[in-house]
């Protein structure tokens, strides 16, 4: 099943931002080894050159890297990993309470639905 991708945005940036959500979620855990350019290629069904931009540009952050011998493997580096996990909350969190604000709500009453739904959940 292709990926979600749109065109709004480079399709390479939005592999990255999907990679490191799989990584920063457990999908792929520290030391994995990645697949190849062109199974990840065939899979988000883009060209494989679009797939090693990507791969480029998340070797060149640490959250992967190359040997020779055994393809691309997730950093082991753990507090790297949750410091990616972290700013990409703090996206998802800015964009948030940025429609909530456009929505009218102020902080206080943004803070009593979370809580409201956060009941709800655990109900």
């Amino acid at each position: 099943m292709a990926w979600d991708l749109d065109s709004d945005r480079p399709i390479y940036a939005q592999i990255v931002e999907k990679i490191q959500m799989q990584i920063v979620s457990g999908y792929y855990k520290p030391g994995d080894k990645l697949p190849s350019v062109r199974e990840l290629a065939a899979l988000a069904c883009v060209n494989p050159n679009t797939m090693q931009k990507a791969f480029a540009e998340l070797e060149r952050s640490g959250l992967i890297k190359t040997m020779r011998t055994t393809g691309r493997l997730v950093t082991e580096d753990i507090h790297m990993i949750e410091g990616i996990q972290k700013a990409l909350a703090n996206q998802q969190l800015q964009i948030f309470f940025e429609k909530m604000m456009k929505l009218g709500y102020e902080k206080d009453q943004i803070l009593s639905l979370l809580e409201q739904s956060i009941r709800e959940q655990d109900s």
